[in-house]
């Protein structure tokens, strides 16, 4: 059952409620008072400011915007109290898989969801390349198996709140978006800016070949 605060004032809502991982927050949504690649602050309509840590993919679906929904993770520690906020519930159940990996905290596994989209990260661990998650700066190589080990069978039991992941999809478009990247870093493009390019490619235009995804960047990198 939720308890939920909502209206159609378009300044902020706060949901309540009570969800498998022990939210008290299911998601908050409200204006954008402040945003970096890390951190987000949303202005709920109640005037309360909430400071989020995102990923950079969360960063990249809300810049621009005024306001946005935010779906979070309450991570509640004897000296800290520390706000996750994700664009898409789908990113959130992933973060919460990472979690509950052995050696895996909140940072590290915001730093993975940073590195890939939840579509990519999913055809990694499916096809167990764990040499892309050892390129993930504090992911080491017992670290990146543990991850494939632990989640390959979750990720493919895994469902959302709303839909369940969508596996074929998510292991095609990881598997493009991987052949892609290391084409263009075998070109000689950096490895970064050879990801957040192909990443965005891919969220425009789902479904690109290989080598469609490769012309397309030569033009934008």
């Amino acid at each position: 059952m939720y308890t939920r605060t909502c209206n159609n004032n378009r300044t902020g809502t706060l949901f309540i409620g009570n969800l498998n991982n022990k939210n008290m927050i299911e998601f908050i949504q409200g204006k954008i008072e402040e945003l970096t690649p890390t951190q987000a602050v949303v202005l709920t309509q109640g005037g309360v400011a909430y400071d989020l840590n995102i990923s950079v993919y969360t960063y990249s679906a809300i810049q621009g915007k005024e306001e946005a929904r935010l779906y979070v993770y309450e991570a509640i520690r004897e000296d800290a109290y520390i706000l996750y906020g994700f664009s898409g519930k789908q990113e959130r159940e992933l973060f919460l898989m990472l979690i509950s990996v052995p050696g895996i905290g909140g940072a590290s596994a915001r730093m993975i969801l940073s590195s890939f989209s939840p579509s990519e990260l999913i055809g990694i661990i499916s096809s167990g390349n764990d040499a892309l998650l050892k390129k993930v700066k504090g992911i080491g190589a017992k670290t990146a198996q543990r991850i494939i080990v632990d989640l390959h069978d979750k990720i493919a039991k895994s469902q959302s709140d709303e839909s369940p992941l969508d596996l074929q999809a998510g292991i095609q478009t990881g598997q493009v978006a991987t052949e892609a990247v290391t084409a263009l870093v075998t070109l000689g493009f950096p490895q970064a800016a050879s990801q957040k390019v192909v990443q965005a490619i891919l969220k425009e235009q789902d479904g690109l070949s290989v080598e469609a995804v490769i012309r397309e960047a030569l033009k934008r990198i």
